[in-house]
């Protein structure tokens, strides 16, 4: 006789209901749990779309970005109409997760997290990385053993992808797996080696179904998986050996990402652009920066960012002064047009 017996009472999740695993208990704590994505680029916006699905009761995301046309390949979560807009990637993805399921709370929040504005995590049951760069999941890393919050690793390029739980305190943590930060330029990323939307789905599904566990209250064991979805290769690695009494997380609680102040220019992760955040922060008028602009160049504003489009150079200023300069991966160039066309 099939699953689907006539009779049953077929909610909304009764198809994660009937598994075992989760049954109704377990809906019922996700229901009740709070989840905090960091990055709603690839990895995050599947993350976020799965959740949703799922019936996750409150969701918290974070993104520094806007949406272009070059995401569309990947991001399954965003539309033409949101690239065409430069919508900032959290405020689309809350948008269209709202016509998925009404039912979750969805918080978008358009900012760069970093040491200054850490407590943006306060709260949450768990924390997902959807990031691009090591330097925020090391905060994250901090941030996750300082609270006692659990996050999930991921990262993919090309068709290869990793993923890791880190839970604390038992765990090892990502510094004592990675003690350090790789040197920048020192790892391909989807602008120079490319990425297949498969090994994101990949990714996501290590990530996601790591998530149920832990808020349904199943164990997990500490190990990192590694895929190549090209190669058909899936590895999976102990780290039940791998916590040090000497890791500046986990074992002597330093928080070095935590204590370190946060850098104010900041290169994008495989792209020709440098972010630009101001040491004194201001609640731009974002209008009347728009009306100066226009004076100068091509300029388009919609309620959340203005752009500034210049003969090699484009510059995408946000509310609160932080800004992307496209066209240079060069500090000094980036903090000069800064200075030129908003004021320091």
């Amino acid at each position: 006789m099939p699953l689907c017996l006539r009779g049953f009472n077929m909610s909304r999740y009764s198809r994660q209901e009937i598994f075992p695993e989760i049954g109704k208990a377990g809906q019922d704590r996700i229901r009740s749990g709070s989840v905090a994505i960091v990055g709603c680029g690839a990895l995050g916006s599947l993350q976020a779309e799965v959740l949703t699905r799922a019936g996750i009761g409150r969701l918290k995301i974070i993104d520094r970005d806007f949406v272009e046309p070059v995401n569309l390949q990947r991001q399954a979560l965003f539309t033409e109409t949101d690239a065409a807009q430069s919508i900032p990637k959290a405020i689309a993805a809350a948008s269209h997760l709202g016509d998925i399921n009404k039912e979750v709370d969805i918080d978008p929040i358009v900012a760069d997290l970093n040491s200054d504005n850490a407590a943006l995590l306060d709260g949450v049951s768990l924390i997902l990385d959807g990031t691009d760069n090591f330097q925020t999941r090391y905060l994250i890393n901090d941030i996750s053993w300082k609270t006692g919050i659990p996050w999930i690793y991921g990262a993919c390029v090309g068709a290869s992808g990793i993923g890791c739980a880190f839970v604390p305190p038992e765990f090892p943590c990502l510094r004592c797996v990675f003690d350090t930060e790789p040197p920048a330029g020192s790892a391909p990323t989807c602008d120079t080696a490319g990425i297949l939307w498969p090994a994101v789905g990949a990714v996501v599904s290590y990530q996601v179904s790591a998530a149920f566990k832990l808020l349904t209250g199943h164990p997990l064991v500490p190990q990192l998986l590694q895929l190549d979805i090209w190669e058909n290769h899936f590895h999976v690695v102990s780290l039940s050996k791998a916590k040090r009494a000497d890791c500046l997380t986990c074992g002597t609680a330093e928080y070095p990402s935590l204590a370190q102040r946060s850098d104010f220019e900041v290169a994008l992760c495989g792209r020709d652009a440098v972010q630009i955040r101001p040491r004194n922060r201001a609640q731009l008028d974002l209008e009347e920066v728009h009306g100066r602009w226009q004076k100068i160049g091509k300029s388009y504003r919609n309620p959340f960012l203005v752009k500034l489009i210049l003969d090699e150079n484009e510059i995408v200023l946000f509310s609160d002064g932080r800004a992307m300069v496209k066209g240079t991966a060069d500090f000094v160039r980036a903090r000069d047009l800064y200075a030129k066309y908003v004021g320091i």
